[in-house]
């Protein structure tokens, strides 16, 4: 429905024409009117067969209007392009498209015989045609069917009278007015007619069967011909009233039974001679037969006796007339029985030779054609009246003379009258008569074997399919209501479910024979229609509903609207299922969750592979990876499934969000696992993938959560969810990184010890440099460890800080290694400048003697490399090592408890246990610090 089908189109068209010519025709710029051949009022011209071309032309001109060069015209322009002879000679319209048509060809064409006529390019600009000589078989043909026109009477739109209407407009390229699209997904499960019965048959006889039945009610009355008071033609007034003026004019209509029939010839678009003809015909039957209703007889044969050829202006229109009444009674009583022929069998083929001889019989001479045609109706009426009051159903449904035996006719004609009760101007609309209509259908019930039940299901099925055509909402509202009377199979009445048992119908449907029941006929198509829209919800409710996510109130009332569309489908679908799921004889324990749960998982795969399938497009211009953008693409997808499409399926499956989540999470896994199997390394695939794929799963968690709480989450993910395992797959690879930079610190730190002169970097800055550029280093180091997005744990963390501490240890041991002990100084260290009180107390006692020890020559070129001041420098090192190093424990520890915060705070492994946030990181460093103060006290 996003786009303007063929029958929107064709509709706009037609009220385009319609107003343009009522515009030309009202406004007097057209003097006179000459009837077209056949024709004795504008009402017997389908003004869909004018050509507008040629009405604008004499409009101009001043000319009279001659409707049947109008016509004629119209259908000529179907076949060729349109020609004029004004402007250039050289001037010319195509029908093909010349890029496809080829060169020009090279030779001449033949030349034009000297006593040929010169073709006519325009409308003549006068009312009489020109004497055009034609060969003597066409000349000897009957003036009905003579190419030439009898004598036109010119008619001025002041002085039109209604005389006797005839069918010659009615011709077989006529199109019906109603016309389907989609035929393949919202037609019948019902047998084609053998005879080849037209919509426009159809809907012909069901208005003789709605005369019929008011003719029972005594409500038949033949309209007398009056002549026209208004200066306006009816048929202007009908092309060109607005939906105001339509109204209007219907309150104005005649009362009672004699009105509403008026409105249903009009919907049903019958002429108003084929309506006398039709009321005459069964008046005429009903003569002589005392205590016998109108809704008893055979109608079709009936009217074939009471109806003489006389009564037909157009020889055509009477044998396509026939035609129909010989091809209803074929198809009721011979095609599709469902009571057996018993006996009667053997008249099957007399009944068809009958049939034969009253079309042979139009051949004859008119004496013989009378005779035979009287004769085979006598034999006809004995024949076709045993056929149509056989027994076995009329206990059923009431039925008294069930002429269309085969129930699919019967259906096709209550459908046809069914139709009626949409207005003209505006199809996806009830026209204001509508309950008068539906009760007088109530009065065909008899003729057409109808029950309540099936009336229900007749009226669900026409009023859906004009929702399908027209998108009116309004439409689904009465759809559901008559679904929703449909019985029960045990609530319903013995004779009612033989009845229905007995409406079956084989029809040919994906190359086989398959069996129908009345009710998978009819509701089949629609369930079909539903489901093909809620397997792809995303798709058909998408553009309609996607206002919700915006906040203001004009979006909403939108989203809303969107909204209802879809739980009234949703609704129609129960509906159709429940029905259709008693005639399969299944028992379904939770049909309508099961039903959601397929439309769930169909249209959340369908949306997600479209999604994948985009982002594969979209990879060769982005720059990041594909399987990043789509997880950031089903985040979008789930938001819109949980805040759009989940709050209306949660009114049948109550875990709908829940089902959508873990689905999304199991397809992305599918995409995903390929990728983990093989990311060994900290690359930039790696560090693009791991934080979108981690944050779409802990978004899905979110939504799990919120519909079944945290204690039914534990549960889920053990039954349900296979977890990507981000984090532990990302500590890997992050363990690997973290080594390989903390070997890569270590070679820094040793390289800066040992490139160290052990001078001060200035007065103010008494340390050495090389303690600057390892904090450098390590500082360096921790911003690239923190960057990455990709999910850590407290371990990674663990290793990293033990790397660092480590660092800062093998620093403190070089910087202290040339520094000897004080038992290798010579001479030895005094007294005075001992540390331990007892040597203080012997001060003043005798000295012992000791022995001095022998220096080796290392350690004695040390003690005298290493100056005062160098030694200064190397405990100043130390000293702002160990004061530096509470800010970066300060600052390691600040920049993991932000990293923890801002994440999701459900995060949850499949046992349940919960992930601590924030560890204390203040007592990473000990190892440091003692090895540091130990150096400063050797020192």
């Amino acid at each position: 429905m996003d786009e303007e089908n063929p029958v929107e189109l064709l509709q706009r068209y037609r009220r385009d024409r319609h107003v343009l010519l009522n515009y030309i025709l009202s406004g007097n710029l057209i003097k006179k009117v000459v009837m077209p051949p056949g024709a004795i009022s504008l009402d017997d011209v389908d003004i869909d067969q004018v050509s507008v071309d040629y009405v604008l032309n004499c409009a101009k001109k001043g000319d009279p209007l001659d409707l049947g060069d109008a016509i004629r015209l119209y259908h000529d322009s179907l076949d060729y392009p349109y020609v004029d002879n004004t402007g250039d000679v050289e001037g010319f319209y195509l029908l093909t498209r010349p890029e496809y048509s080829g060169s020009a060809p090279t030779r001449e064409p033949p030349p034009v015989p000297a006593a040929a006529p010169l073709p006519v390019v325009v409308p003549p600009p006068v009312v009489e045609q020109p004497q055009i000589a034609v060969p003597s078989s066409v000349a000897n043909l009957p003036k009905s069917l003579s190419l030439d026109s009898p004598t036109e009477k010119e008619l001025t739109i002041d002085d039109i009278e209604d005389f006797e209407d005839d069918e010659g407009e009615f011709d077989s390229r006529r199109a019906s007015r109603r016309h389907q699209t989609d035929a393949n997904d919202i037609s019948l499960r019902l047998p084609l007619f053998e005879t080849g019965i037209t919509d426009d048959d159809l809907r012909e006889t069901a208005y003789e069967i709605l005369v019929a039945a008011a003719g029972a009610s005594g409500g038949l009355i033949v309209p007398k011909k009056e002549k026209k008071k208004e200066k306006r033609h009816r048929l202007m007034r009908k092309l060109g009233r607005s939906k105001s003026e339509s109204a209007e004019s219907q309150t104005h209509r005649q009362p009672g039974l004699v009105g509403l029939l008026e409105i249903l010839r009009a919907q049903l678009e019958i002429t108003e001679s084929m309506d006398i003809r039709t009321r005459q015909g069964l008046l005429n039957a009903m003569v002589g037969k005392v205590g016998k209703r109108m809704d008893n007889l055979l109608i079709p044969l009936e009217l074939l006796c009471s109806i003489s050829r006389a009564e037909f202006s157009d020889m055509k229109a009477y044998l396509r007339w026939q035609k129909r009444q010989l091809n209803m009674l074929e198809e009721g009583l011979i095609n599709y029985p469902v009571v057996g022929f018993g006996e009667l069998g053997r008249k099957v083929n007399e009944l068809r030779n009958l049939f034969r001889k009253i079309e042979e019989s139009e051949s004859l001479s008119p004496s013989a054609a009378e005779v035979q045609r009287t004769e085979c109706l006598r034999s006809l009426r004995e024949v076709a009246t045993s056929f149509s009051e056989r027994p076995a159903r009329g206990d059923l449904t009431g039925e008294v003379c069930h002429w269309a035996d085969g129930y699919h006719l019967n259906a096709a004609l209550y459908e046809k009258m069914l139709g009626s009760v949409f207005d003209t101007l505006d199809e996806g609309k009830l026209t204001e008569e509508v309950e008068e209509i539906l009760e007088l259908l109530k009065s065909t019930w008899r003729i057409l074997g109808i029950t309540e039940t099936i009336h229900d299901t007749c009226y669900a099925w026409v009023l859906f399919r004009q929702f399908v055509f027209t998108g009116e909402q309004g439409l689904l509202k009465v759809v559901i209501e008559h679904l929703r009377k449909i019985p029960l199979k045990e609530q319903r009445g013995p004779q009612e479910r033989l009845h229905l048992k007995s409406l079956r119908s084989s029809v040919d449907a994906d190359d086989s024979c398959q069996d129908f029941t009345f009710f998978q006929s009819f509701l089949s198509p629609v369930q079909k229609w539903v489901d093909k829209k809620l397997n792809d919800y995303h798709l058909h409710f998408s553009e309609a509903m996607s206002d919700l996510l915006f906040t203001t109130e004009c979006c909403n009332t939108y989203a809303h609207k969107g909204s209802s569309m879809m739980v009234d489908i949703i609704t129609v679908a129960m509906l159709t299922r429940r029905i259709l799921g008693e005639e399969n004889d299944k028992a379904m324990e939770s049909p309508d969750r099961d039903q959601i749960d397929r439309y769930i998982t169909s249209s959340v795969k369908s949306a997600f592979m479209k999604i994948a399938h985009s982002v594969e497009i979209k990879a060769d211009t982005s720059h990041e990876h594909v399987l990043a953008s789509l997880a950031e693409e089903t985040k979008k997808l789930l938001k819109i499934e949980t805040n759009i499409f989940s709050p209306v399926l949660s009114r049948w499956h109550p875990q709908a969000a829940v089902l959508s989540a873990s689905l999304l999470h199991k397809l992305y896994g599918n995409k995903l696992g390929p990728f983990l199997e093989h990311s060994e390394h900290l690359t930039e695939d790696v560090v693009s993938v791991f934080p979108a794929a981690d944050s779409l799963e802990q978004y899905i968690m979110s939504v799990m959560a919120s519909v079944v709480g945290d204690d039914g989450l534990d549960s889920l993910c053990r039954q349900k969810l296979v977890p990507y395992e981000i984090e532990s797959k990302s500590g890997t690879v992050v363990l690997r990184w973290v080594n390989g930079q903390l070997e890569r610190v270590e070679t820094w730190v040793k390289r800066a010890a040992e490139q160290e002169t052990w001078d001060p970097i200035s007065p103010q800055q008494r340390h050495g440099g090389s303690i600057v550029e390892v904090y450098r280093i390590i500082e360096e180091t921790a911003d690239q460890f923190f960057a990455f997005k990709v999910p850590m744990r407290i371990g990674e963390l663990n290793s990293f800080c033990r790397g660092i501490d480590k660092a800062f240890q093998i620093y403190t041991q070089l910087v202290t290694q040339p520094i000897v002990d004080k038992e290798d100084l010579v001479p030895p260290v005094p007294v005075l400048t001992r540390y331990k009180k007892e040597l203080g107390i012997k001060a003043f006692v005798k000295k012992e003697i000791q022995e001095v020890r022998p220096v080796d020559e290392r350690k004695s070129s040390e003690i005298v490399q290493l100056t005062m001041s160098k030694l200064c420098v190397r405990l100043n090192s130390l000293y702002y090592a160990i004061s530096q190093l509470g800010k970066l424990e300060d600052s390691i520890s600040e920049r993991w408890a932000k990293r923890q915060s801002d994440k999701i705070n459900i995060r949850r492994s499949m046992n349940g246990k919960s992930k601590g946030i924030v560890s204390n990181q203040k007592n990473q460093f000990d190892g440091s610090r003692k090895e540091i103060n130990a150096a400063i006290d050797r020192g």
